[in-house]
């Protein structure tokens, strides 16, 4: 700041003599409303040609028509501003644009409320005890929906050619649909790219989950660009084999070791958990398949008359179990669950948390893409080793990679 304007700075508290601080923030109020006036005023004077009293330079038939009167919510408070007006009705004000009613980063603000898990009234609550702007939920929810063309624009960009890894999850929430309370699922696809790069790659609101909508998602992966994926990570849900074979039918497919440590050991009593866990470590630890294989054989021979549902899980499903043996111990570490989006999950849960039901579908994928821009913020990182990951991964599929040459 100048010894001037400090000069000028400092005559004006003189002149206001303030004896607090709601003094002071009522006079850079009132200051603030007086700059955001002239500056409408000087857009008005570009906008003619010549100055309001120097009529002299005017060189145009269009001429001012007064002024409307507006008011504007800000971070100081809501202030009242007249609107130049010009007789053609060409004026657009650039400032204070028209049907603009907030300004001066009141809807960041919301939407950052709103990304963290705030319902709709106690966005409008925290909005008037920080500005002291009266702001209606209805309002805050119009604000959001702002958002809706973005969210569309995100859902519908052009994806990467191929992707080394990717993890399929869902993650479910009550919405009021046709009067009634339905369970929907969020279909949740994280993509790794070839530079070891994480990107949410959608999020689809549907029907409870269900193989079928999954084969849907990954067609849209495939109209946006996406011609191969070299490994799917996912859980136990049937189909998904079915549904990965007819849209990628070259990749491997991974299936989650802990969501297939869960479901068997919901066959378990409390009694023999520890054991059959420790038996199970045995079989998803092992140096290779072949010795995976043998411990398998040891679990079935140990346990399969008292929990024979527990041990064939891991028989019927041990083709998608066991891919990740295929690969050095760095690749195993990213493949063999999918806890990459399960913390993504755990993310949007404490997002939602406040958010029992939801009014419909929008607002929902709402919530969840704002928390994806938030989230995504910190992915800022690459896998470890990510040189010696990709070289691996050049030489198992490397007709992928020479498609690419």
């Amino acid at each position: 700041m100048s010894n001037v304007s400090k000069e000028l700075l400092r005559e004006f508290i003189k002149e206001q003599n303030f004896t607090n601080a709601n003094e002071v923030l009522d006079a850079i109020k009132g200051m603030f409303r007086d700059v955001l006036q002239e500056a409408l005023e000087a857009e008005m004077d570009e906008e003619l040609g010549y100055g309001k009293y120097d009529v002299t330079e005017k060189a145009s038939d269009n001429s001012r028509n007064g002024y409307s009167k507006k008011k504007v919510k800000t971070e100081l408070g809501a202030i009242e501003l007249n609107i130049p007006r010009d007789r053609n009705g060409d004026f657009e004000p650039k400032i204070v644009p028209k049907h603009q009613r907030t300004i001066n980063g009141i809807e960041d603000k919301v939407l950052s409320l709103y990304a963290s898990g705030m319902t709709t009234r106690d966005i409008s609550e925290q909005v008037k005890n920080l500005y002291d702007v009266d702001i209606s939920a209805e309002t805050v929810s119009n604000i959001t929906n702002r958002i809706l063309p973005m969210v569309s624009e995100w859902q519908n960009r052009p994806l990467e050619n191929t992707y080394a890894f990717v993890f399929m999850d869902a993650i479910h929430y009550k919405v009021r649909e046709e009067k009634q309370i339905v369970l929907k699922a969020a279909y949740v696809v994280i993509g790794v790219s070839l530079d070891g790069e994480k990107e949410v790659l959608g999020i689809w609101i549907g029907a409870n989950e269900s193989s079928k909508f999954w084969l849907s998602v990954l067609n849209d992966l495939r109209n946006r660009g996406v011609q191969d994926v070299l490994i799917f990570c996912v859980d136990g849900l049937n189909g998904f084999k079915d549904a990965i074979g007819a849209t990628f039918p070259f990749a491997r497919i991974q299936r989650c070791i802990i969501h297939q440590i869960r479901s068997s050991m919901k066959y378990i009593p409390y009694k023999d958990k520890k054991a059959f866990v420790a038996d199970l470590k045995y079989i998803y630890g092992a140096v290779n398949e072949e010795v995976a294989m043998e411990y398998l054989i040891a679990l079935k021979d140990k346990w399969s008359q008292k929990y024979p549902n527990a041990v064939k899980s891991w028989e019927d499903n041990w083709d998608n179990l066991s891919t990740f043996f295929a690969f050095p111990q760095n690749i195993r570490k990213i493949i063999y669950t999918t806890n990459v989006i399960e913390s993504l999950n755990s993310q949007f849960r404490k997002v939602t948390k406040t958010k029992l039901i939801f009014p419909n579908d929008e607002s929902l994928l709402k919530m969840l893409y704002l928390a994806v821009q938030k989230i995504s913020t910190k992915w800022n990182r690459n896998y470890r080793e990510w040189d010696l990951v990709i070289n691996q991964l050049k030489i198992v599929f490397s007709e992928v990679f020479e498609k690419m040459a």
